[in-house]
């Protein structure tokens, strides 16, 4: 595999404790997702974060090991299962209740060419 960039991502104010920031490899754009066969009330879908993405991708797909994602990302190990574990939760609502699916922090909305996104 090539090298990989990568972005560091600063949360969100929230309340307790700060998240830390985490190391996110940026190979692909990020798109939303929305079922087709029966059209959702405006606002109604999930968000997925970059991070929770991340995950899915080093995890799910990379096959890694929990430990070893949470090292590319710079997080604990229980940190990473509880993001995980929260990714596939909206994922797992989205897919039964026919929700959209928005990633947070959209590069084609960034840029004005997602046709769905304000601009």
């Amino acid at each position: 595999m090539a090298a990989e960039e990568t972005i560091e991502v600063a949360e969100c104010p929230r309340r307790g404790r700060p998240r830390l920031q985490r190391t996110i490899a940026v190979n692909s754009e990020s798109r939303c997702y929305k079922p087709c066969c029966c059209p959702e009330v405006e606002g109604h879908g999930i968000s997925l974060q970059p991070d929770e993405i991340e995950l899915i991708r080093l995890i799910d797909l990379e096959g890694l090991e929990q430990e070893e994602a949470a090292e590319k990302l710079g997080v604990s190990r229980k940190t990473a299962w509880r993001d995980l574990h929260e990714a596939r939760r909206k994922i797992a609502d989205a897919l039964v209740n026919g929700k959209g699916i928005e990633m947070a922090g959209c590069t084609k909305a960034a840029k004005g060419r997602c046709p769905k996104c304000p601009r």
